[in-house]
C-alpha cells in the first residue's frame, strides 16, 4: 500500500470534501497544507504540475481535483473495497 498524501489550503471546500470522502472510505493519508510554507508549494507543483487543489497523491498516481471516480480507484487499491 503507498502513502496517501493529500495537498490542500484550509479554505478549500473540495480539500473537505475529498478528505471526508478518504475518512469515510478508511483510507489514511498524510495532510500537506500548501500555505503553512514556500517548501510545500515547490512540491505541490512538482507532483501535479500546477497549484491548484486539492491533489492526492499515492505512489506514482496523482489525482487532481475532486475526481470521484479516481478517488474510488484509490480507496480499492487501498483497501480491497
Amino acid at each position: 500500500m503507498a502513502e496517501v498524501t493529500i495537498y490542500t489550503t484550509p479554505t478549500c471546500p473540495w480539500c473537505s470534501k475529498t478528505k471526508q470522502f478518504l475518512k469515510d472510505h478508511d483510507v489514511g493519508f498524510r495532510e500537506v497544507d500548501v500555505t503553512a510554507d514556500e517548501s510545500t508549494v515547490a512540491e505541490l507543483k512538482q507532483v501535479s504540475g500546477q497549484l491548484g487543489v486539492p491533489v492526492i497523491k499515492a505512489g506514482e498516481l496523482v489525482i487532481v481535483g475532486f475526481d470521484q471516480p479516481k478517488l474510488q480507484e484509490l480507496v480499492q487499491a487501498q483497501t480491497g473495497k
